[in-house]
């Protein structure tokens, strides 16, 4: 009967959490009320408390159940003992975009976190949350780079901080821009290249050189 009560609680929490998606995808994280989320989900309010503190707490529960853009890449990135930094970040920058063309419910998470939450101080935990995993991104990256020098797949004078800054900025770009129109091309068809894109300009733009970065400050 105990296994049966916690099934039954995971199974709530579960729609509630669906509902929250849906709710937060449609109205944006500030106009959503936790009565919008119980009536989306056939309940009451009192359900709502049961398995969350607040608004915020339903909303961090939400996105914990998926891994954010920067999150995702963090994986791929910072190991000192990989052999092939480059092609394992390549391999795996395809794959996220390849499986964010498919998945519904990753893109309803990235639309809410990309273009319909508005921080304020209400919500600063989740604000902080996603400067850490931008810092721990960036960090992690520079890693890859310095790995990627030092098994000769990229020159020396790479200004590692610059691209991974470029590299942020890169894919968050074309993730936020596919959101918001998902027919003006088609992501997983283009991923290979857009990712080979950003590869191209990392080994051979003299733009991410450190000398020709500082020229580039005079201007």
């Amino acid at each position: 009967m105990v296994r049966k009560t916690k099934e039954d609680a995971q199974a709530t929490r579960d729609i509630l959490l669906d509902s929250a998606e849906q709710v937060f995808y449609n109205k944006g994280f500030a106009r959503t009320t936790l009565m919008d989320v119980a009536g989306h989900a056939n309940m009451t309010r009192g359900a709502i408390y049961w398995h969350f503190k607040n608004k915020v707490d339903l909303f961090i529960a939400m996105i914990d159940r998926v891994k954010l853009p920067i999150e995702s890449l963090i994986d791929a990135c910072g190991d000192e003992n990989e052999p092939d930094p480059l092609g394992k970040l390549r391999i795996f920058s395809i794959d996220l975009l390849v499986r964010l063309a498919s998945d519904t419910q990753l893109q309803r998470v990235f639309s809410v976190m990309l273009h319909k939450f508005e921080y304020n101080g209400d919500v600063a935990i989740i604000e902080e949350r996603q400067s850490a995993a931008n810092q721990e991104f960036l960090t992690r990256m520079e890693r890859t780079y310095q790995q990627a020098i030092k098994c000769g797949q990229l020159s020396a004078d790479v200004d590692i901080k610059l691209a991974a800054v470029t590299e942020n900025a890169y894919f968050t770009g074309i993730i936020s821009n596919w959101l918001l129109n998902p027919t003006s091309f088609d992501l997983s068809q283009r991923a290979t290249v857009l990712v080979d894109n950003f590869l191209y300009t990392l080994t051979h733009s003299p733009f991410l050189r450190v000398a020709e970065a500082d020229e580039c400050t005079q201007y």
